[in-house]
């Protein structure tokens, strides 16, 4: 196997259990017997040691600042049956919380460096697990990964593998990207079109064949029902609403309307399959096709306003150097839906761009009320569920940040 060496005193994170080891911290590559390149193939799985020669762990080798990923620690080789046991450790965990129950057969299985797999990550819907790869090496691990998820887990028959556009881009891939690793005739719909998953007792019909990520945001579970303990009696608007979750949940505790506005006009026919499935005589739901600052803008204009208003963008952030624009448009839109609040009323506002941190977004949403002019109210700060768990020694993995605001 080959071998990296770290340079003096930069093995301190890695044995305080960061999983992450960059470029610059790498002194020398030492490659095996028989390879014949001239640094170590994607992927790769790879030793790295101390500069004094200690065994530091195991993990795959990646092109970029961060070149290996650590997956099993003081150990040069993974395990014997290291596929299966951290699947059975990540389910372990999923019962321990109560996420596995009658009422909710939808979760997060693997929320990678969360739960020691870094690069990988596994959504769970009835009977079909969907498995994504953001590394080179969790895509050569693949059917290993798909193997350990059959055996380990009961609920599920099937395996899809989505990964075509979480790899990277430049990464040299053998095999295919997307498609099913394991599957169960008698139980798989192939087509997608009628595959149902419930969530704390409400049906959505999960679309991971062409929706977004793994084909529902599993990672608002908790925050859906927050909506739906304030929602009774309120005009609703949920915004970017994709398929409608957050929408399901306000119909459900009681709200007096409810309106669902996404730029997709797929996501919004997906809204209006859900809301038959659950409420078929619902009369008080309205599922829109418009862009978000549009919609907003022209509502304030004809003098529309709200009860309670969810904000659930898309990332406005995917890397560094995007924060500064970001931070516009969280100012912006927040500023928009301030004005438009009913005094007394509330206001969901979040940011799942991992680049922006939680005092930055919430400076974004404090200086959009300030622009309004309105007295505003923090009643809760909001974060990602417990089966999207933050490993204590790798604080990057809290991505998800929320605030719910009152308003007067």
């Amino acid at each position: 196997m080959t071998t990296i060496y770290l340079k003096p005193h930069k093995e301190e994170s890695v044995k305080r259990f960061h999983p992450w080891v960059f470029s610059g911290a790498i002194a020398r590559v030492v490659l095996d017997a028989d390879h014949q390149a001239a640094a170590p193939e994607e992927g790769e799985l790879v030793c790295v040691r101390s500069a004094t020669n200690e065994v530091l762990g195991v993990g795959h080798w990646q092109v970029g600042s961060i070149a290996v990923r650590i997956l099993a620690f003081g150990e040069e080789t993974l395990p014997k049956d290291f596929w299966k046991e951290r699947i059975r450790a990540a389910y372990r965990v999923r019962e321990a919380i109560g996420l596995v129950r009658n009422l909710n057969d939808t979760y997060r299985l693997v929320h990678g460096e969360g739960d020691w797999l870094p690069g990988l990550i596994v959504d769970v819907y009835a009977d079909t697990a969907v498995v994504q790869a953001h590394s080179v090496g969790m895509h050569m691990h693949r059917m290993e990964i798909a193997k350990a998820i059959i055996a380990e887990v009961p609920q599920v028959k099937n395996v899809y593998y989505k990964s075509d556009d979480t790899l990277p881009f430049k990464a040299p891939i053998e095999g295919d990207k997307i498609g099913y690793l394991r599957h169960n005739d008698t139980s798989l719909r192939h087509d997608n079109e009628e595959f149902w998953s419930t969530e704390n007792g409400l049906s959505f019909r999960i679309d991971w064949l062409r929706g977004q990520k793994t084909g529902f945001f599993v990672d608002q579970r908790e925050n859906r029902a927050l909506v739906e303990r304030y929602a009774k009696d309120k005009d609703v608007l949920n915004m970017f609403c994709y398929t409608g979750g957050f929408s399901l949940y306000a119909l459900r505790g009681g709200a007096k309307t409810v309106d669902s506005v996404d730029i997709s006009q797929k996501a919004i026919d997906l809204v209006n399959i859900n809301v038959a499935k659950n409420f078929p005589n619902a009369t008080n739901h309205t599922a829109i096709a418009a862009d978000a600052f549009e919609y907003l803008s022209k509502q304030k204009e004809a003098g529309k306003t709200y009860d309670l208003i969810i904000l659930d963008p898309p990332a406005f952030a995917k890397h560094r150097d995007a924060v500064k624009n970001a931070l516009r448009g969280y100012q912006r839109i927040n500023a928009k839906a301030i004005e438009m609040i009913r005094k007394g009323g509330l206001l969901f506002t979040f940011s799942c761009s991992q680049a922006v941190d939680k005092e930055a977004f919430r400076l974004a949403v404090f200086s959009a009320a300030a622009q309004v002019g309105r007295k505003v109210r923090i009643l809760h700060q909001l974060h990602q569920p417990q089966d999207h768990p933050i490993n204590i020694y790798h604080p990057e993995g809290e991505y998800l940040k929320g605030l719910v605001l009152y308003v007067e």
